[in-house]
């Protein structure tokens, strides 16, 4: 193969692999908010129990009889590693859609990289608003 075909062949693999990262993360997104969406079923289904209630979790392939209360606090830790693995998920697809559309010579998302007020930012506002 000479220089230039070798030069788009390389170019054109870099493209496709920064393309299926960005896949596989958006995936990966998807089964994370799935497992919360369960545990947020979980969660719900456990208030129609009185605290003092056992009640049947699955590990795997076998249910075993729990305190109500050790459930849910298993729950509850359980969503927020998913919600941090969601979030840096996210903050990571960012950096890969730019580092695509770099390779693509399409110009940087404008907005994309936008984050939330926080509650002392919100705050900070509605305070100067007032006034």
């Amino acid at each position: 193969m000479d220089e230039g075909a070798q030069q788009i062949l390389e170019y054109l693999t870099e493209v496709e692999v920064a393309a299926e990262d960005i896949l596989s993360d958006k995936q990966q997104i998807v089964d994370l908010d799935l497992r919360r969406n369960k545990n947020r079923e979980a969660l719900s289904a456990l208030r129609n129990h009185s605290p003092n209630d056992n009640v049947k979790v699955c590990f795997g392939n076998m249910f075993i009889k729990f305190p109500q209360e050790s459930t849910r606090s298993m729950i509850l830790k359980d969503q927020d590693q998913l919600d941090k693995e969601i979030s840096e998920l996210r903050k990571q697809l960012k950096a890969k859609v730019n580092r695509l559309n770099d390779l693509q010579g399409k110009p940087e998302l404008r907005g994309y990289n936008l984050s939330p007020l926080s509650s002392d930012e919100v705050k900070a506002i509605n305070s100067l608003l007032k006034k």
